[in-house]
C-alpha cells in the first residue's frame, strides 16, 4: 500500500515538473529566440529555402550575437508589402471599366519582426470574368 501511495506521489511530481518545463518553453517561443540579450533583437526578412514561398530562414542580431531561426511564407503572400506586413484591407471598389481592374486599400495592422511597412497601400486585380463562366458551367451541369 505504500508503495502505491509513493507512486503516485511520484507521478504527480513528475507531471508538476513537466508543466512548468513546458511553460517556460512557451515563454521563450513568445519573447525571442531563447538567448538573452540587453538590446532589442533586429531581424531580417524571412529568405525560403526554395521558390519563392514555404519554409525558410529569418537571421537576427543583437549586438555581438547572431541566430537563424524558422519561417514560413504563405504561397499566396503579397510580394509587394511583404509577408512580415499586416493590413486592414477595405472592401474592393467597383470595377474601372478603362482598366479592367477594381483596387483596394490597406491600412497597416502590424509590423512583424521590426520590418520596414508603408502606413498604407494600394493593391489592384482583375475584374472578375469568372462570374459568366460560372454561370455558363451551371447551365452545363444541369444538360447531363
Amino acid at each position: 500500500m505504500q508503495h502505491r501511495g509513493f507512486l503516485l506521489l511520484s507521478l504527480l511530481a513528475l507531471l508538476a515538473l513537466t508543466s512548468a518545463v513546458a511553460k517556460k518553453k512557451d515563454k521563450v517561443k513568445k519573447d525571442g529566440p531563447g538567448i538573452e540579450c540587453a538590446e532589442e533583437w533586429a531581424w531580417g526578412p524571412c529568405t525560403p529555402s526554395s521558390k519563392d514561398c514555404g519554409v525558410g530562414f529569418r537571421e537576427g542580431s543583437c549586438g555581438a550575437q547572431t541566430q537563424r531561426i524558422r519561417c514560413r511564407i504563405p504561397c499566396n503572400w503579397k510580394k509587394e508589402f511583404g509577408a512580415d506586413c499586416k493590413y486592414k484591407f477595405e472592401n474592393w471598389g467597383a470595377c474601372d471599366g478603362g482598366t479592367g481592374t477594381k483596387v483596394r486599400q490597406g491600412t497597416l495592422k502590424k509590423a512583424r519582426y521590426n520590418a520596414q511597412c508603408q502606413e498604407t497601400i494600394r493593391v489592384t486585380k482583375p475584374c472578375n470574368p469568372k462570374t459568366k463562366a460560372k454561370a455558363k458551367a451551371k447551365k452545363g451541369k444541369g444538360k447531363d
